[in-house]
C-alpha cells in the first residue's frame, strides 16, 4: 500500500472520486502552515482561507486518511470527559463555554455541509443506551443536568417500551435521544471541507510528511518536508497521534488506541429499518462500548472493540462481529463485507488538548473519540486565535493535561491495567 492509498474500509470503497493532490516540491511561503489533513486540519485551513490568510496544508498520506475518514462517524454534543469533570478542572463558567462550543460544532457541521454542498449522507439523531440499571439512573441525571442547567432542549428520555419499537434488540433498558446530534460519511465530509478550503485559496499537498519545524525570530516558522520546505508566520499542528517525533512534547499527552468497525452486506431498506427505525446513531454506556448505525445504502456499521495493548494478534473482525450478534442475533446469516480499524487519540483525562508550543505554533489534539463534530469547530477556534480573537481557544487551553505515566516503555502496559479495571466493571 502506498502513502496515497486509503486503508481498505467501507468508507474508502463508497467515497466519491476525490482527486489526488501533488506532493510538495521546493520552498513555499504562506501566512499559516497546517500539518494534518483530517477534519481539524481541513477546517482550520478553510476558516483561515475565509479570513483572507494564505494557507498551505501538508498531509503525509491523503486527506482524511486517518481517524477522520475511518471512524464511527457519530457527531455528538459535549466532550468525552463529561461536563462534571470539566467543571472540576476549569470551573463552571469555563466548562459552560466548552459545552456551548460543542453544541455550536454541530450547527457548524450542518452549515458547512449546506454552504459547500458536501454530499456526505448526514442523518439526524443519536441514542445513548443503558445496559444496566445504574445506566438508567445516570441517564435520568444527565437529562436533568442538560435540560435544567444547560438549557439543552433537544434531548428526551426514551423508556424501555418505546425503545423496543425503535431498536430491533431487547438489550437496552432505556436511552437518551438527542435530535441535534447525528451521523454521516466521514471521508466524504472531510474531503468536502478540503475542497472548500482549496476553493478559498488554500493549497493542499498529499504524500508530504512534515518532518520537523523550527520557530522563532524574524523567519517565523520553517517546516521541513522530504523534498521541500514551508516558511510561514504561523504553524497549526493538527496531526494528533501521527505527529510523532515532530512534536514529542505533544506525544506524551496522548495515547493511540485502536478501534475496529465492521460493515455488513446491504440489508435492504426494510431489514435495515427494522434494526434502527429512526436511523439514529447508537452507542451504549459501557466503558468498552458498542456503537452502530445504518449507512445510506442500508448496511449496519458496527464498532465494538477497543485495543489498548497495541498488539494485533487477535481476530478483531471476528470479535466485533460477535459483539454485533450479541446486540442483533437476527443478523447471524448476514455476511460482513468490510472490516477495518484505526487509531483514536485519547488524553489521560479524556478532555480535548488545545494550546500553543510557541507564540506562533498552535495545536489541536486529544479529542478522545468525540472528534467528528468537535474537530470542525476546533479548527474554527484555532483560525480565530491566529486572526487575533483567542478567547474561546484559550478556555480550552486552560484545561490541564498530564503526561501518560510510565514513559514510552511502560505507558501502554499501565494503561492496559487501568482499562482492565473498567472492563471488569462493565462485566459486573
Amino acid at each position: 500500500m502506498s502513502r496515497l492509498d486509503y486503508v481498505a474500509s467501507y468508507y474508502a470503497a463508497s467515497a466519491h472520486a476525490w482527486p489526488e493532490r501533488p506532493a510538495l516540491e521546493g520552498t513555499l511561503e504562506c501566512d499559516v502552515c497546517v500539518v494534518g489533513g483530517g477534519i481539524a486540519g481541513c477546517s482550520t485551513a478553510l476558516h483561515l482561507a475565509q479570513a483572507g490568510l494564505s494557507v498551505v496544508l501538508l498531509e503525509e498520506h491523503r486527506v482524511s486518511w486517518g481517524a477522520s475518514g475511518r471512524s464511527g462517524a457519530q457527531a455528538l454534543f459535549g466532550v468525552a470527559a463529561g461536563q462534571a469533570k470539566l467543571e472540576r478542572l476549569i470551573g463552571a463558567g469555563a466548562a459552560r463555554t466548552v459545552w456551548d462550543v460543542s453544541v455550536e460544532g454541530l450547527a457548524l457541521m450542518r452549515e458547512l455541509i449546506a454552504r459547500h454542498g458536501i454530499a456526505c449522507d448526514w442523518a439526524d439523531g443519536y441514542l445513548l443506551t443503558a445496559v444496566k440499571e445504574r445506566h438508567v439512573r445516570e441517564l435520568r441525571a444527565e437529562l436533568a443536568e442538560l435540560t435544567e442547567r444547560y438549557g439543552y432542549g433537544s434531548v428526551r428520555y426514551v423508556p424501555r417500551e418505546e425503545l423496543a419499537t425503535t431498536l430491533g434488540t431487547a438489550r437496552y433498558l432505556g436511552a437518551l435521544y438527542d435530535s441535534n446530534s447525528g451521523h454521516l460519511h466521514p471521508l466524504n465530509y472531510c474531503q468536502g471541507l478540503a475542497a472548500a478550503a482549496e476553493a478559498g485559496g488554500a493549497r493542499i499537498f498529499e504524500g508530504t510528511r512534515a518532518l520537523r519545524f523550527a520557530a522563532g525570530g524574524r523567519a517565523g516558522v520553517r517546516v521541513t518536508t522530504p523534498r521541500g520546505e514551508v516558511r510561514s508566520r504561523f504553524l497549526a499542528l493538527c496531526g494528533n497521534v501521527y505527529l510523532g517525533a515532530m512534536a514529542p512534547q505533544l506525544a506524551r499527552k496522548i495515547m493511540a488506541v485502536a478501534t475496529y468497525i465492521v460493515a455488513t452486506e446491504s440489508l435492504g431498506v426494510e431489514r435495515a429499518r427494522a434494526l434502527i427505525a429512526n436511523n439514529a446513531a447508537v452507542s451504549d454506556m459501557n466503558w468498552v462500548l458498542d456503537y452502530f448505525r445504518r449507512s445510506a445504502d442500508h448496511r449496519l456499521l458496527f464498532g465494538g472493540r477497543v485495543n489498548y495493548s497495541g498488539l494485533r494478534t487477535f481476530d478483531a473482525p471476528g470479535a466485533t462481529r460477535a459483539r454485533m450478534l450479541a446486540v442483533f442475533p437476527q443478523l447471524k446469516d448476514v455476511r460482513i463485507e468490510y472490516a477495518w480499524g484505526g487509531e483514536v487519540d485519547i488524553t489521560l483525562n479524556r478532555a480535548p488538548h488545545f494550546g500553543r508550543l510557541a507564540p506562533n505554533v498552535y495545536f489541536l489534539q486529544g479529542f478522545s473519540g468525540h472528534g467528528i463534530a468537535l474537530t470542525g469547530i476546533a479548527g474554527k477556534l484555532l483560525a480565530q486565535a491566529i486572526a487575533g480573537t483567542a478567547s474561546r481557544f484559550d478556555v480550552f487551553a486552560r484545561i490541564p493535561h498530564a503526561n501518560f505515566p510510565g514513559g514510552l516503555a511502560l505507558r501502554r502496559p499501565a494503561l492496559v491495567l487501568a482499562m482492565l479495571y473498567y472492563r471488569l466493571r462493565d462485566l459486573l
